[in-house]
């Protein structure tokens, strides 16, 4: 049994912790937030301590293991912290605001043996797992050309600020929608390691921005286009797509189908010569709680997992999320 923390709770760090709340292998020993009406109300119906002081929280229940779901700003300080203290950890998205931050904690990791997880959820949804079998494979042949989609409906109108309204704050639609399409392309084709140039565009944000668009290159040279909107009020909610070329075929895939075209009949099986369609019922495994999709149960499960010694610490790493961060730091430093 895990015995495990959490540190802030707010819409991510709730779902974290009903999820954990409900893991076989995992017992909830304190949660820490700086909203007292948040903490009574889960100290009156949970089993376990809350804080408003995470230190104190470390201290009296000395958890093996601390999801933190605070603002982005303070990641950087809050995982050097239970780093040092050798202790493992689960960090939501994105990683840090400052790349130079997030490096050191890359070593602090290696060094300390600690396990590490990033919250990009992408990569345990069946499609897109399915399309990295694929793509690593061969089965599309050389890659020629690739498109990283994501369109939602965040900011449809002018507001009074929030977080998201901050860029100090990981605010805007680079650090908050675009950074999961672009850790969902270093993984899926390979490390994008140039921008060509970007385009950033407030559509009705004063201080950031609400669309992304870029040309990417990745360490081999494989080119690519990103296209983020979180401004678009045709989508219902966030929408991510990913398109890869190759001499062979070309795989159109998001979060529930992946639609895949191979240009000869010696392709793998089960697939067929021309169009093939598969949904996310064909992929999806099934997880012990669902809460808003199996990919945030599966990615929980999985930490709680690798903590145990049962499955590799490589997925969602610390160092690929860094990746993501260097990507996001070079748009910023291309932008027109």
């Amino acid at each position: 049994m895990t015995r495990v923390a959490l540190i802030g709770a707010g819409k991510m760090g709730i779902s974290h912790l009903a999820i954990l709340g409900a893991h076989p292998d995992v017992k909830v020993v304190g949660v820490a937030d700086t909203s007292k009406i948040v903490t009574d109300v889960l100290e009156k119906y949970g089993q376990f301590e809350c804080f408003a002081d995470y230190k104190k929280m470390l201290d009296k229940t000395n958890p093996e293991a601390v999801f933190v779901a605070a603002p982005t700003k303070f990641h950087g300080s809050i995982v050097k912290e239970l780093l040092q203290k050798g202790i493992h950890v689960f960090v939501e998205k994105p990683f840090c605001l400052n790349v130079n931050e997030g490096a050191e904690l890359v070593q602090l990791a290696k060094l300390k043996g600690t396990v590490n997880q990033v919250g990009y959820h992408n990569k345990f949804i069946g499609t897109f797992e399915e399309a990295k079998k694929l793509i690593s494979s061969g089965a599309l042949g050389d890659i020629q050309h690739f498109v990283g989609e994501a369109y939602g409906p965040v900011v449809v109108r002018k507001k009074a600020e929030t977080w998201r309204s901050k860029p100090e704050e990981g605010g805007g639609c680079l650090l908050d929608y675009a950074s999961h399409v672009i850790d969902l392309l270093n993984y899926l084709v390979a490390p994008i390691n140039k921008v060509h140039g970007a385009l950033l565009k407030s559509i009705y944000s004063g201080n950031v921005e609400d669309a992304v668009y870029a040309l990417l290159e990745t360490d081999n040279k494989l080119s690519g286009v990103l296209s983020v909107n979180w401004s678009d009020e045709t989508y219902r909610k966030m929408s991510t797509t990913v398109t890869v070329i190759g001499d062979k075929g070309k795989i159109i895939v998001d979060a529930t189908e992946m639609k895949i075209y191979f240009k000869e009949a010696n392709c793998p099986a089960p697939y067929t010569k021309g169009w093939n369609v598969k949904h996310i019922n064909d992929f999806a495994e099934e997880v012990a709680f669902y809460l808003r999709g199996e990919e945030y149960s599966a990615q929980v499960d999985y930490f709680i997992k690798a903590i145990e010694g049962k499955v590799p610490n490589n997925k969602n790493t610390f160092e690929t999320a860094w990746l993501t961060d260097s990507v996001i730091e070079k748009i910023k430093n291309n932008k027109n």
